[in-house]
């Protein structure tokens, strides 16, 4: 069976956000006192999490990405995720992490059936990565995918969200890192999730990303897997690993768009910047797992065309990433 949108885009990718807690404070994703949590009833069971996803597996979800917040602090996280591998018909179970908890975690990551892992770096600067962090601890994430490449875990994905003057002085030396290992680099445009008027000065065009990039190095061409992101690939000439840019701003990929996204605590939006969602906690109150799944084909009919953001006039209104799911 196949998810189908009224734009005829076919919807194959769940992203999942299984806690708004994180061990982090970057400054991209919420504020520096950080945001007021969830409480116990407000988020989702696992067992909630689970129905979600199995009815989404069944009208046409491939592929499940796990986020949170940091989902790796949520406890039970690893039998949860053994569980979720289990579904028949999911075809990829990846998750998305910051790293700090990778070097204890990856065995049993590994051994509950993920896949692959995408790690958000920002910084190879001790210094720098503090800062964007709020206090985050760079060697702890090294010694992270250390560990994860060990126990058997493919190249990692390497999210690196671009400010200008902040960490943009070092897109080359992240692009240099896919000449030593195969990691897929993925730069990422800033997006205004908190609300400021200014989002545009800390925002590094993805053409101006890779330009930067050519002027060094010969790039070539890659193409992108049916489940893939929406990330434009390339890799420099000889590299083991490849480079990508995620272009949200300047070239915004919504014709192309594959995803759902579901909330800790139980909201689903067919898209990043579409407001306030809609709330599948009634739905599964009922215990009507027939209902659910209907309810997950009318969401993705319902899916927008295109966002919003950058359109003259339009007025972003703050949230904080950590509760949607990065």
């Amino acid at each position: 069976m196949s998810l189908i949108d009224t734009y005829g885009r076919r919807i194959n990718y769940l992203r999942l956000s299984v806690t708004d807690r994180c061990n982090m404070r970057c400054s991209y994703c919420m504020p520096e006192e950080g945001v007021e949590k969830l409480s116990h009833c407000e988020m989702l069971s696992y067992e909630d999490l689970l129905r979600i996803s199995a009815e989404a597996v069944a009208a046409g979800i491939e592929k499940i990405r796990v986020t949170g917040g940091e989902p790796l602090v949520r406890k039970g996280i690893v039998e949860f995720l053994a569980r979720l591998a289990a579904l028949p018909g999911l075809k990829e179970l990846v998750l998305t992490t910051n790293g700090l908890l990778l070097k204890e975690m990856a065995q049993g990551l590994k051994e509950a059936g993920v896949q692959r892992l995408n790690v958000s770096l920002d910084s190879l600067k001790p210094e720098t990565f503090a800062a964007i962090t709020r206090g985050g601890e760079l060697q702890r994430v090294l010694d992270g995918l250390d560990e994860a490449e060990r126990v058997g875990f493919p190249p990692h994905k390497i999210n690196v969200v671009v400010m200008r003057g902040v960490n943009d002085d070092e897109i080359l030396d992240f692009a240099a890192l896919t000449l030593k290992r195969p990691y897929a680099v993925r730069f990422i445009e800033y997006m205004p999730t908190s609300g400021d008027a200014d989002w545009r000065d800390l925002t590094v065009p993805g053409a101006e990303i890779r330009e930067r990039i050519a002027r060094v190095y010969t790039i070539e061409e890659s193409t992108n897997s049916e489940r893939s992101g929406p990330s434009k690939n390339f890799q420099i000439q000889g590299a083991p690993g490849s480079l990508g840019i995620i272009t949200a701003m300047t070239g915004h990929f919504c014709d192309g768009c594959n995803r759902l996204r579901v909330t800790a605590s139980g909201v689903a939006k067919g898209c990043l910047f579409s407001g306030a969602g809609v709330d599948l906690k009634p739905v599964l109150a009922t215990g009507d797992d027939e209902l659910l799944g209907k309810e997950i084909r009318r969401i993705v009919a319902a899916k927008p065309g295109r966002h919003e953001v950058t359109d003259e006039g339009v007025e972003t209104k703050p949230f904080a990433m950590s509760r949607v799911g990065g």
